[in-house]
């Protein structure tokens, strides 16, 4: 014979143990669908953040050879003509060479100072440049225009001055006295020759002339 006490209690226990299964079924079925909703949203963030980056191409790798194009390079210095171009006049052969990086790229005839007005000699620079110069006698203050008579052609290259006289390459009308010793220290050149020295120097150029 069973006691019923006995009995009422074990129901009691049953129902009780099926409820607390009852509700932990429920709370873990409710954390997995949080979790998913979860995985969810973060799986819909994550693709719109991806459709948000732009489509770059693919980096262009170098060919063999051509390092150069990729890899930074230190920008050349630009070209001084001022310091890439020097002349040198030398007096004893009557004659004025233009050096670009050691290298002779022309020459030209000149004449030079004569017994005691001789052209000094030294290390100088261009200081001025005229084209069509006035020519102003140095005893009466004479002043001649530009043209076929001025004595300074039709181009100036000044080098030298002591403050009051000045000294230069210039054109010259006196022909004959090219190869000469024949002036009063400027460096007479044909004026031909004298508009192409122009054009190959500028305002710092350096001069040197020896003897």
């Amino acid at each position: 014979m069973v006691n019923s006490k006995f009995l009422f209690n074990k129901l009691v226990v049953l129902s009780l143990s099926a409820a607390a299964l009852s509700v932990a079924l429920q709370q873990r079925a409710e954390a997995q669908s949080v979790g998913s909703n979860a995985s969810n949203r973060a799986a819909t963030e994550r693709s719109k953040s991806e459709a948000k980056l732009p489509n770059l191409p693919a980096p262009e790798l170098p060919p063999l050879g051509e390092s150069l194009r990729y890899i930074p390079q230190e920008p050349k210095a630009a070209e001084n003509p001022v310091e890439e171009v020097r002349l040198v006049l030398r007096l004893r052969e009557r004659r004025v060479y233009v050096y670009r990086k050691n290298k002779v790229q022309a020459s030209f005839p000149v004449a030079v100072g004569k017994q005691g007005w001789e052209t000094p000699t030294g290390s100088f620079k261009v200081t001025q440049m005229i084209k069509d110069p006035v020519w102003e006698h140095p005893w009466t203050g004479e002043l001649v225009p530009a043209g076929p008579d001025n004595p300074l052609g039709t181009r100036w290259i000044g080098f030298w001055t002591d403050g009051k006289n000045v000294i230069g390459f210039h054109g010259t009308p006196t022909l004959d006295s090219i190869g000469r010793a024949a002036s009063h220290g400027c460096v007479r050149m044909f004026d031909k020759d004298a508009q192409a020295l122009f054009e190959k120097v500028a305002v710092g150029t350096p001069v040197i002339v020896e003897k």
